[in-house]
């Protein structure tokens, strides 16, 4: 029992010590790049991105702007946009439902896009309660599907 003891005290000592030689701040320097990347980008820094810690401004802004504002992926801005609108009105968030409908429109998107989009995420949510509430067997839904897939790729040949 000592000698745990006095290995615990010798981790305790380590680990503070570490602490002490480790600067408090380290990622400050990424925050302030990200910050000004930020500022470039968008013309201003938004406040949700001042409500994270400084050691995530740089991952989350990174993500942002890898997908989201990205015009080099799979997904137009448009499509990307749309999907944002559609599961911020499953979470609800009412910050991102007036944010994406914003970004949907300055991407293209037409009234009906906005509201099919909307209706899709209902549509979904609506199953997804039936499914999971009646808790209907995964792997029978699986296959019906599959089997629901090859019928109508056999009609279409």
């Amino acid at each position: 029992m000592v000698k745990l003891s006095r290995k615990i005290g010798l981790l305790a000592f380590a680990a503070g010590a570490l602490l002490a030689i480790t600067p408090a701040r380290a990622e400050d320097a990424s925050a302030t790049a990200a910050y000004k990347d930020i500022q470039a980008t968008l013309g201003t820094v938004p406040d949700m991105f001042k409500t994270l810690p400084d050691v995530a401004v740089a991952g989350a802004w990174a993500e942002i702007k890898g997908v989201q504002l990205n015009p080099n992926t799979a997904l137009n801005g448009k499509t990307k946009e749309l999907m944002g609108l559609a599961v911020a009105s499953q979470i609800p968030c009412q910050y991102c439902i007036y944010f994406h409908t914003l970004a949907a429109r300055a991407n293209g998107a037409s009234d009906e896009e906005i509201k099919e989009a909307i209706a899709m995420a209902a549509i979904v949510r609506h199953w997804s309660t039936m499914l999971n509430g009646s808790q209907v067997d995964l792997a029978t839904f699986k296959k019906q599907t599959d089997d629901l897939f090859a019928a109508v790729k056999a009609k279409s040949q």
